[in-house]
């Protein structure tokens, strides 16, 4: 228990505490995850990747999948639920990136 969630404890019925827990938990997964649809329907439709980072969505897959462990270890499932659902929305936008950013000429200087 954090320093916080103990303070909290002191004023606040536990059961209440556990259940503000888990719909704060909730709401930041629904958000973060709902952030990647508008990237990846855009990107499903018109199959331009020219504006994204390779890098970085390399990157943050793999952050995404470790983040999916973490909650799986810990068995919580807002996280594990949020990063199923976000891993799977950031994997389609890197295949993306990785079938159609080829073709892509390099910018003229």
């Amino acid at each position: 228990m954090t320093a916080f969630s103990a303070a909290l404890a002191a004023y606040v019925d536990p059961a209440l505490l556990a259940g503000l827990r888990e719909s704060v938990g909730l709401l930041a997964a629904c958000l973060t995850t709902l952030s990647f649809v508008p990237q990846a329907w855009h990107t499903l439709r018109t199959r331009d990747v020219s504006g994204i980072s390779l890098t970085m969505y390399s990157v943050f897959t793999a952050g995404v999948a470790l983040w999916l462990l973490y909650g799986l270890l810990l068995g919580a499932w807002p996280v594990i639920v949020a990063n199923v659902v976000t891993l799977a929305l950031a994997a389609t936008i890197l295949t993306m990136k990785l079938r159609f950013g080829r073709s892509e000429a390099p910018p003229q200087r």
